[in-house]
Protein backbone atom coordinates (compact mmCIF):
# COMPACT_ATOMS: atom_id res chain seq x y z
CA UNK A 1 0.00 0.00 0.00
CA UNK A 2 1.53 3.53 -1.05
CA UNK A 3 1.91 6.04 1.46
CA UNK A 4 -0.48 8.51 -0.37
CA UNK A 5 -3.27 5.52 0.51
CA UNK A 6 -2.16 5.20 3.87
CA UNK A 7 -2.36 8.60 5.01
CA UNK A 8 -6.34 8.82 3.42
CA UNK A 9 -7.00 5.38 5.58
CA UNK A 10 -5.94 6.99 8.58
CA UNK A 11 -7.41 10.42 7.78
CA UNK A 12 -10.51 8.56 7.43
CA UNK A 13 -10.39 6.21 10.64
CA UNK A 14 -9.69 10.11 12.50
CA UNK A 15 -12.89 11.47 10.68
CA UNK A 16 -15.12 8.58 12.00
CA UNK A 17 -13.09 9.10 15.47
CA UNK A 18 -14.84 12.25 15.06
CA UNK A 19 -17.80 11.70 14.03
CA UNK A 20 -18.36 9.12 16.91
CA UNK A 21 -17.54 12.35 19.16
CA UNK A 22 -20.01 14.38 17.59
CA UNK A 23 -22.74 11.74 17.81
CA UNK A 24 -22.21 11.19 21.41
CA UNK A 25 -22.76 15.01 22.07
CA UNK A 26 -26.17 14.45 20.35
CA UNK A 27 -26.99 11.94 22.36
CA UNK A 28 -26.08 13.66 25.62
CA UNK A 29 -27.81 16.53 24.06
CA UNK A 30 -31.11 14.06 24.34
CA UNK A 31 -30.25 13.55 27.37
CA UNK A 32 -29.54 9.74 27.26
CA UNK A 33 -27.65 8.29 29.04
CA UNK A 34 -26.46 4.89 30.14
CA UNK A 35 -27.11 2.67 33.43
CA UNK A 36 -25.36 -0.57 33.89
CA UNK A 37 -25.07 -0.94 29.84
CA UNK A 38 -28.61 0.15 29.35
CA UNK A 39 -30.00 3.18 27.97
CA UNK A 40 -31.76 5.56 30.16
CA UNK A 41 -33.53 8.92 29.63
CA UNK A 42 -34.82 11.21 32.49
CA UNK A 43 -38.08 11.35 33.82
CA UNK A 44 -39.56 14.06 32.07
CA UNK A 45 -37.84 12.94 28.76
CA UNK A 46 -39.55 9.89 29.10
CA UNK A 47 -42.78 11.40 29.91
CA UNK A 48 -42.28 13.22 26.33
CA UNK A 49 -41.95 10.50 24.82
CA UNK A 50 -45.17 8.20 26.27
CA UNK A 51 -46.96 11.52 25.18
CA UNK A 52 -46.01 11.15 21.26
CA UNK A 53 -46.69 7.63 20.65
CA UNK A 54 -48.90 6.71 18.38
CA UNK A 55 -51.44 4.54 19.46
CA UNK A 56 -51.48 0.98 17.34
CA UNK A 57 -55.29 1.30 16.11
CA UNK A 58 -54.31 5.14 15.12
CA UNK A 59 -50.72 3.46 13.61
CA UNK A 60 -52.79 1.20 11.73
CA UNK A 61 -55.60 2.98 10.62
CA UNK A 62 -53.17 5.75 9.38
CA UNK A 63 -51.36 3.77 6.77
CA UNK A 64 -51.73 3.67 3.77
CA UNK A 65 -53.28 1.07 1.85
CA UNK A 66 -50.33 0.05 -0.82
CA UNK A 67 -48.09 -0.11 2.77
CA UNK A 68 -50.13 -2.61 4.13
CA UNK A 69 -50.23 -4.46 1.08
CA UNK A 70 -46.69 -4.98 0.95
CA UNK A 71 -46.01 -5.85 4.34
CA UNK A 72 -46.22 -9.42 3.78
CA UNK A 73 -43.78 -8.84 1.27
CA UNK A 74 -41.08 -7.20 3.50
CA UNK A 75 -41.61 -9.60 6.36
CA UNK A 76 -41.45 -12.79 4.14
CA UNK A 77 -37.52 -11.68 4.07
CA UNK A 78 -37.05 -13.54 7.41
CA UNK A 79 -36.86 -16.55 6.02
CA UNK A 80 -33.47 -16.02 4.15
CA UNK A 81 -32.71 -13.90 6.98
CA UNK A 82 -32.60 -16.59 9.22
CA UNK A 83 -31.55 -19.55 6.66
CA UNK A 84 -28.37 -16.91 5.51
CA UNK A 85 -27.88 -16.14 9.56
CA UNK A 86 -27.50 -19.92 10.40
CA UNK A 87 -25.07 -20.89 7.31
CA UNK A 88 -22.76 -17.99 7.61
CA UNK A 89 -22.58 -18.83 11.59
CA UNK A 90 -22.10 -22.13 10.65
CA UNK A 91 -19.49 -21.68 7.99
CA UNK A 92 -17.34 -19.46 10.46
CA UNK A 93 -17.41 -21.94 13.13
CA UNK A 94 -16.15 -24.60 10.74
CA UNK A 95 -13.92 -22.54 8.37
CA UNK A 96 -12.23 -19.88 10.48
CA UNK A 97 -10.65 -21.96 12.77
CA UNK A 98 -9.12 -24.09 9.93
CA UNK A 99 -7.63 -20.86 8.54
CA UNK A 100 -6.65 -19.04 10.68
CA UNK A 101 -9.33 -15.95 11.04
CA UNK A 102 -10.04 -15.00 13.59
CA UNK A 103 -13.81 -15.21 15.14
CA UNK A 104 -16.37 -12.57 14.41
CA UNK A 105 -18.41 -11.96 17.52
CA UNK A 106 -21.66 -12.19 16.09
CA UNK A 107 -23.51 -9.79 19.33
CA UNK A 108 -21.18 -7.40 18.15
CA UNK A 109 -23.27 -7.12 14.83
CA UNK A 110 -26.76 -7.18 16.29
CA UNK A 111 -28.35 -4.16 18.18
CA UNK A 112 -31.68 -4.07 19.36
CA UNK A 113 -32.20 -1.40 21.59
CA UNK A 114 -35.33 0.91 20.08
CA UNK A 115 -37.59 -1.34 22.21
CA UNK A 116 -36.59 0.99 24.93
CA UNK A 117 -37.79 3.92 23.18
CA UNK A 118 -41.45 4.87 24.63
CA UNK A 119 -42.63 7.07 21.95
CA UNK A 120 -42.60 3.78 19.73
CA UNK A 121 -45.53 1.77 19.81
CA UNK A 122 -45.79 -2.30 19.53
CA UNK A 123 -45.82 -2.54 15.51
CA UNK A 124 -43.06 0.84 15.42
CA UNK A 125 -40.79 -1.88 18.28
CA UNK A 126 -41.00 -4.70 16.17
CA UNK A 127 -40.16 -3.24 12.18
CA UNK A 128 -37.67 -1.67 14.06
CA UNK A 129 -36.53 -4.87 15.28
CA UNK A 130 -36.66 -6.62 11.93
CA UNK A 131 -34.60 -3.66 10.61
CA UNK A 132 -32.04 -4.33 13.58
CA UNK A 133 -31.88 -7.69 12.54
CA UNK A 134 -31.21 -7.61 8.66
CA UNK A 135 -28.92 -4.36 8.94
CA UNK A 136 -27.26 -6.16 11.70
CA UNK A 137 -26.82 -9.71 9.76
CA UNK A 138 -25.92 -7.70 6.77
CA UNK A 139 -23.15 -6.35 8.33
CA UNK A 140 -22.08 -9.65 10.25
CA UNK A 141 -22.08 -11.53 6.95
CA UNK A 142 -19.85 -8.77 5.53
CA UNK A 143 -17.85 -9.21 8.15
CA UNK A 144 -16.97 -12.82 7.80
CA UNK A 145 -17.10 -12.30 3.90
CA UNK A 146 -14.44 -9.63 3.73
CA UNK A 147 -12.39 -11.32 6.37
CA UNK A 148 -12.90 -14.34 3.79
CA UNK A 149 -11.99 -12.49 1.12
CA UNK A 150 -9.06 -11.09 2.83
CA UNK A 151 -7.83 -14.35 3.68
CA UNK A 152 -8.11 -16.07 0.13
CA UNK A 153 -7.84 -13.47 -2.43
CA UNK A 154 -6.59 -9.58 -1.08
CA UNK A 155 -6.78 -8.12 -4.62
CA UNK A 156 -8.31 -4.86 -5.50
CA UNK A 157 -10.85 -4.90 -8.05
CA UNK A 158 -10.30 -2.93 -11.63
CA UNK A 159 -12.78 -0.85 -11.07
CA UNK A 160 -14.03 1.10 -7.78
CA UNK A 161 -16.22 -0.99 -5.58
CA UNK A 162 -18.88 0.83 -3.83
CA UNK A 163 -19.32 -0.11 -0.41
CA UNK A 164 -15.75 -1.91 -0.09
CA UNK A 165 -15.13 -3.65 3.75
CA UNK A 166 -12.74 -1.95 6.07
CA UNK A 167 -9.47 -4.66 4.67
CA UNK A 168 -10.25 -4.13 1.00
CA UNK A 169 -7.85 -0.52 0.57
CA UNK A 170 -4.80 -3.21 2.35
CA UNK A 171 -5.76 -5.62 -0.70
CA UNK A 172 -2.84 -6.05 -3.36
CA UNK A 173 -3.02 -3.81 -6.87
CA UNK A 174 -5.36 -5.12 -9.31
CA UNK A 175 -2.68 -6.89 -11.71
CA UNK A 176 0.70 -6.59 -9.22
CA UNK A 177 1.11 -10.04 -9.57
CA UNK A 178 4.60 -9.84 -7.59
CA UNK A 179 2.72 -7.95 -4.31
CA UNK A 180 0.43 -10.91 -4.22
CA UNK A 181 2.95 -13.49 -4.28
CA UNK A 182 4.69 -11.86 -2.09
CA UNK A 183 4.98 -13.94 1.59
CA UNK A 184 1.65 -12.42 3.45
CA UNK A 185 2.43 -11.47 7.45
Amino acid sequence: MTNAIADITEKIAALEAELEAELAKKRAGLRIGLEKGRVAFEEEVLRRHRELRKRLWRYILDARLLVILVAPVIYSLIIPFVLLDLFVSVYQAICFPVYGIAHVRRADYFIFDRYHLAHLNLLEKLNCAYCSYGNGLVAYVREIAGRTEQYWCPIKHARRVIGAHPYYAKFQDYGDAEAFRAPRP
